[in-house]
């Protein structure tokens, strides 16, 4: 489950679901209807082949959803770009909008509807014409003039997001005009909107380009009848960013607050809160690193999920008193949908539970409701561990024991370090999986050093532009006393990470021999060389200053290449952007030329991560079979999906 609706109403709660397809390759998703009594029944209420996204609920009760689902109504099937759809509480779905590069979010309110699509520069209504002269003339060109030029795992550009808005009628979508017609890529990429009640007003994030490369993200108001732009909130040294959500007596405007890191200063993030008229704006919780942001239905306090010592709780602020926490229990909440009883509803995830549908009562009693994911049967118990660093900080995790690990046949240990490096080990997460670990009889430390969120700003300031040394030692002190445990057997270690995980794998490699492997997924190698390959090298030199800075050569991981003696296994993606292949290529080249026993596992149609059913399951097999080759001493067996 990865998306939650309530309606206006607070009678029907819609999630979109993902499933694995039939053909066991790819995956689609549907639209289900959730039942708000614990002992209903969830209904399924799409089954395309092409799947659903975006649900959205009009003011009317009517469902808008998105889908590349062909319209057997229409005398043209519209191509396979996302189209608009509506489905009513009672009948067959509608397509009521399509653009030629397909349709994005949606907002509906006061009798508007406001989409996204990506369109060609230029006129919108002669964009079909010319993405065909382009494709008939094999021009796949790109010519760009600013930064940035690509993200995650695309090209940016020739087309750019920009907004729609019609005048919702019962047979679709009518006076449909663009409000955006020259954006000039400032809705591109982590673009975040929403409408006022009234349906006048679009408020959205807004990325402007600032001299030597670097850009900002300011909030402005567009006008739905004439599509003028006015700033809400800019400021030189933050960034506005998404969840952006307007209150529902449409006078405010909640959005995060992203201070810009620098050398010396940490990025901290608030929640703003932005009077719509004058453009005033306050922080109503500071230095917070929120996961979901909702208004209640009295528009005079917020609810907010945010990371908080290894968990992600529920907390509720008025705008004019404390922030207190609503939730208790160790779940990780997201979708925050606030009813008019006074409850919410919400994804509830946690480290042993994948995402699941629940009401919190207003006294922070948490009930589940039925799911169409089935519940599992997890191999281990999870505990809460604690260490003490050495500047006195107490460094907490989780850890993974598999139930049949005991002291006279303790498991053998994994460290995995978590990405970010501004992030936390607190949700259920299907691409790092310790359950799939304890399956296979390893115990897995999941540790939150520092750099970690959900532990103050202290915390990120620890490790800031001090990434390597700091944050080993942290991850040093923690390991040491889970291997005082008796069910752990201490000979029979390993390390592994994932991004900024990964770059810290290949530091512990450099700076230790106490594991018998290590692991490093999309890493960090050669940190000058990163930096300007990346797709947002700008937000990186704020902390390490310009490539060939001291900072670099003192914090890359390639300058122990001599040090390293541990069989690394290099995993990377040619798709990915934000630590590009280069890293990896150039990693492996080194450990091969220096003699260290490797494996590198190539993806060629993979990005960051690692999404394809298949590919995830030889990355698992791969890892699998190089833990039991180094630190359970088997024999090497080659993964059954690369045979």
């Amino acid at each position: 489950m990865n998306a939650l609706r309530l309606s206006p109403d607070g009678t029907r709660l819609v999630s979109v679901v993902q499933s694995l397809n039939a053909d066991g390759k790819s995956y689609g998703a549907a639209l289900w209807e959730i039942p708000q009594d614990p002992g209903g029944e969830p209904r399924r209420l799409t089954r395309s082949a092409k799947g659903e996204a975006g649900a959205e609920f009009a003011p009317d009760g009517t469902l808008l959803f998105v889908s590349r689902r062909p319209d057997e109504t229409a005398k043209e099937a519209g191509g396979d770009s996302a189209a608009l759809w509506l489905l009513p509480e009672r009948g067959e779905p509608v397509r009521v909008a399509t653009r030629p590069g397909g349709i994005g979010g949606v907002r509906a309110a006061g009798g508007t509807v406001v989409y996204s699509s990506e369109v060609l520069p230029g006129d919108a209504a002669t964009e079909e014409e010319r993405r065909k002269a382009r494709e008939e003339a094999g021009v796949s060109a790109i010519l760009h003039e600013g930064y940035p030029v690509r993200y995650w795992d695309h090209d940016l550009g020739p087309a750019q997001t920009r907004l729609f808005a019609g005048r919702a009628v019962r047979e679709g979508l009518e006076d449909v005009r663009d409000l955006t017609p020259a954006p000039g890529g400032a809705l591109d990429e982590h673009m975040s909107f929403d409408l006022t009640p009234d349906g006048r007003t679009v408020v959205a994030t807004w990325r402007a380009p600032l001299p030597n490369g670097d850009v900002r993200w300011d909030l402005v108001a567009i006008d739905v009848a004439d599509g003028s732009r006015r700033t809400l909130a800019t400021s030189g040294g933050h960034d506005f960013g998404g969840p952006v959500t307007v209150s529902p007596d449409g006078r405010l405007v909640a959005c995060v607050r992203e201070r810009h890191g620098a050398e010396e200063t940490a990025v901290a993030l608030d929640l703003w809160v932005v009077d719509l008229d004058t453009g005033e704006g306050r922080a109503v919780a500071a230095e917070i690193f929120p996961a979901a942001v909702a208004w209640a239905p009295s528009s005079r306090e917020l609810f907010f999920a945010a990371d908080h010592q290894g968990r992600r709780p529920v907390f509720r602020v008025p705008l004019d008193g404390e922030v207190t926490r609503v939730t208790a229990d160790d779940g990780a909440y997201a979708e925050l949908c606030p009813a008019p009883d006074g409850s919410v509803y919400a994804l509830r995830g946690a480290i042993d539970s994948p995402p699941r549908p629940v009401r919190i009562a207003a006294d922070g009693s948490v009930t589940t409701l039925p799911s169409p994911t089935p519940a599992l049967d997890l191999p281990g118990t999870l505990t809460e561990v604690t260490a003490t660093a050495e500047d006195g900080t107490e460094i907490r995790g989780w850890l993974v024991v598999p139930a049949e690990a005991t002291a006279e046949d303790p498991a053998p240990f994994l460290l995995w370090i978590h990405g970010g490096p501004l992030s936390s080990w607190n949700d259920w997460s299907w691409r790092w999986n310790p359950w799939l670990m304890a399956r296979h009889g390893y115990a897995v430390l999941l540790p939150d050093p520092c750099l970690s969120t959900g532990y103050g700003q202290g915390m990120v300031e620890r490790g800031w532009g001090d990434w390597g040394p700091a944050t080993h030692a942290d991850l040093m002190a923690i390991t040491d006393e889970c291997l005082k445990r008796p069910e752990i057997d201490e000979q029979r270690t390993a390390a592994m990470g994932g991004s900024f995980g990964g770059y810290m794998a290949n530091w512990v490699a450099g700076h230790t021999d106490r594991f018998r492997a290590i692991v490093t997924h999309a890493s960090l190698w050669n940190l000058d060389q990163f930096a300007g390959s990346t797709d947002g090298a700008h937000y990186w030199q704020r902390e390490f200053g310009v490539p060939g800075s001291a900072r670099y050569a003192r914090l890359s991981p390639h300058r122990s290449l001599g040090e390293i003696r541990t069989p690394m296994l290099v995993i990377h993606g040619d798709k990915d952007y934000r630590v590009p292949i280069g890293e990896g290529l150039r990693l492996w080249w080194d450990l091969q030329r220096s003699g260290v026993e490797s494996k590198f596992l190539y993806f060629p149609d993979e990005n960051h991560w690692v999404l394809k059913p298949g590919n995830a399951i030889a990355w698992y097999e791969t890892v699998l079979a190089f833990l039991s080759q180094h630190v359970m001493d088997e024999e090497w067996t080659r993964p059954p999906s690369l045979s």
